[in-house]
């Protein structure tokens, strides 16, 4: 029989965040695979340091940050490659997930390669935006009150007319993209009411108005604007 593949949220870095049923998969696993940038550390492996039993087999998987496509796709073909080994000898493998495996996450690449061979569980987790959230005390809705997610990358024009239209908006991948997006927000008035939030749940947590944030920001940062609510009051 193969093994189980898992994906396993591991909420937004703070490892008290995690859940319950990751930290005893991830304790319990025979194989934990885990993204890192090249030549760098593994923030998700940071995450679950502690879970990791030493004898545990590991699987550091390798993944540039381009905007080219084809050097992160070729990455996970290779990875996927590796862990169907593992899954063939009858071995459960963990793939460990910042913040939700469904939510944005890595893991839906290796999803798609393995699936439909392989009996997949996911386990969710704490998402970084309502991480962030918790951490700027600010709600983000209620009653009908609608949510909108937009990734940072999308252009000047896009992001104009869905923030326009929005009524709570949160901006991921901000990154290098926050000057654009500073620039939005302050043509249509809103810029004094927006919240940047970086590196939310971890000791080195900053929470600023956008007009403050850096440029560029780093890569676990996020903008969060709730429409009629000022949280610098």
């Amino acid at each position: 029989m193969t093994g189980r593949l898992y994906g396993i949220s591991l909420g937004p870095g703070d490892p008290e965040l995690m859940t319950l049923k990751a930290a005893r998969l991830i304790a319990g696993a025979s194989v934990v695979a885990y993204p890192a940038l090249p030549e760098g550390e593994s923030f998700a492996r940071a995450i679950a340091a502690d879970l990791v039993a030493p004898d545990t087999r590991e699987i550091r998987m390798d993944i540039p940050m381009t905007t080219e496509r084809a050097p992160a796709q070729a990455a996970y073909d290779r990875n996927a490659a590796r862990i169907a080994a593992e899954l063939d000898a009858g071995r459960d493998v963990a793939v460990l997930c910042e913040g939700d495996a469904f939510f944005y996450g890595s893991f839906m690449y290796l999803f798609a390669r393995l699936s439909g061979t392989y009996a997949v569980e996911i386990v969710p987790g704490v998402t970084s935006v309502t991480a962030c959230a918790a951490s700027a005390l600010l709600p983000l809705a209620a009653r009908n009150e609608r949510v909108t997610v937009l990734p940072g990358p999308l252009p000047e024009d896009e992001l104009k007319a869905r923030i326009e239209g929005a009524e709570t908006v949160v901006l991921m991948k901000v990154g290098r993209h926050i000057g654009k997006i500073r620039r939005v927000f302050q043509a249509l008035g809103l810029a004094e009411h927006a919240v940047y939030v970086e590196r939310a749940s971890l000791p080195e947590q900053r929470i600023l108005p956008l007009e403050k944030a850096p440029d560029p920001a780093p890569y676990f940062s996020m903008i969060l604007l709730v429409k009629g609510a000022d949280p610098w009051l």
